[in-house]
């Protein structure tokens, strides 16, 4: 028999294994990022630069599901890495333009080995993965939040 309150009980929720899931792979980044001064948020965020070389702000937090106020202290450490520099684009002054820098190109090369060390972290099948990949993009689509 179903008690009314077993949708209250932790182990029938889904958001926990996520939410725990996500802070133990955060994580196991830690150690392979360190050596770089990055934190898995601006290693994230390199990994847009080093596909789009150029950026608008807004466009690089839909991207990374991030807003402004957790994207302008991030950028600006990256900036002071000379990772990235930041420039208004001049037909408007109110898009705010983010560039990879040669340093933050050359990062890429050193940053190859770090998939591949996190792979070795997770204990599933390529095919396993792609299909988390999957579920947990249907996931996000599907409790976006209505602009």
């Amino acid at each position: 028999m179903s008690d009314k309150y077993d949708c209250l009980k932790l182990e029938n929720q889904l958001c926990f294994p996520l939410y725990a899931c996500s802070k133990s792979v955060t994580r196991r980044y830690r150690p392979f990022l360190e050596p770089y001064d990055l934190t898995y948020t601006q290693y994230i965020t390199m990994m847009v630069l080093w596909e789009e070389k150029e950026i608008n702000v807004k466009c690089l937090g839909e991207r990374l599901k991030l807003d402004s106020g957790t994207l302008t202290p991030l950028l600006k450490k990256l900036e002071a890495k000379n990772y990235i520099s930041r420039h208004r684009a001049l037909n408007d002054e109110r898009n705010l333009i983010i560039k990879l820098t040669p340093d933050g190109e050359a990062l890429k090369d050193e940053m190859l080995k770090v998939p591949e060390q996190m792979s070795k972290c997770m204990p599933l099948t390529e095919e396993e993965a792609a299909e988390l990949y999957r579920l947990l993009d249907k996931l996000m689509e599907g409790t976006k939040e209505e602009a």
